[in-house]
């Protein structure tokens, strides 16, 4: 077992693997909060340089991670708690990328393959968004599910650039399933960063970065990791990715969560 590798797109953990028990990294700022009374863990990580970079293998920026383990099984208070977490952490980060300046036009990108359940997270928060059209005209918060190259024939980030450049947005968000290489974090863990997302890449399938060097404009990447890598669990389990049975009712209670949060800062916006 000591040669497997198993993938992760959560900061955190590849910051544990990192440290492997030999203390803080150079180059990485880490801050542990249990800001709430229901237990809502959150872990702010800062890459500071290109020590941290090469430490943890992220770019240089800002990873908050909510650890929350009943979010797809607790009660309406808990609930509510962990989209109040979780919204006053989006605004925070769009009005810090956006120059400290509240953004006026806000893209909320759903990515992945709805048709795959434990792919579906990012189309479900979409489908989930409320949208405000004044006088047939765009305002506020615009929503894109560009589906997978798989189904489209063309690379994702093509297709958001495009998008991009005609509606010209403040700034983006988007919304993707992610691997874990621990269980207990499996659809019970938010990650946000303000350097974007490469879709697939938890799971060794490589794609242009929604960034803002490739799009044109900062994108907030928000993900939940709904699959592990088997060889995480068993020796020789080969390039297979497991998911929780319960899977189709923790995408839409964990959907549902994060598209109120999104609403609320929209609502906070441009209310």
């Amino acid at each position: 077992m000591d040669n497997i590798v198993v993938r992760t797109d959560l900061a955190v953990e590849a910051n544990e693997e990192a440290m492997n028990g030999t203390g803080k990294l150079r180059g990485i700022r880490l801050r542990e909060s249990n800001k709430s009374r229901m237990g809502v863990k959150v872990t702010e990580l800062q890459v500071t340089n290109h020590l941290g970079e090469a430490a943890i293998g992220r770019p240089k920026g800002t990873y908050l991670t909510i650890e929350a383990d009943d979010i797809t099984g607790g009660d309406e208070e808990y609930a509510k708690e962990v989209i109040s977490t979780l919204a006053g952490y989006i605004f925070k980060l769009l009005k810090r990328m956006n120059k400290n300046v509240k953004p006026e036009k806000i893209l909320v990108i759903g990515l992945g393959n709805r048709n795959i359940t434990s792919d579906s997270l990012g189309p479900e928060v979409v489908d989930n968004i409320s949208i405000n059209i004044s006088d047939g005209e765009e305002t506020g918060v615009c929503t894109l599910s560009p589906g997978v190259m798989a189904q489209t024939g063309i690379e994702t980030a093509g297709i958001i650039k495009g998008v991009v450049s005609q509606i010209k947005p403040d700034v983006c968000i988007a919304i993707d399933a992610l691997a874990a290489r621990s269980v207990n974090r499996l659809n019970s863990t938010i990650q946000l960063s303000d350097q974007g997302i490469n879709p697939g890449s938890g799971v060794g399938n490589h794609r242009i970065g929604i960034t803002k060097d490739n799009i044109g404009v900062p994108v907030l990447a928000i993900g939940v990791p709904t699959v592990i890598d088997a060889e995480g669990i068993i020796q020789g389990a080969g390039k297979m990715y497991v998911t929780p049975k319960d899977i189709d009712s923790d995408i839409r209670n964990i959907s549902i969560i994060i598209s109120k949060a999104i609403n609320r800062v929209g609502v906070h916006i441009h209310g």
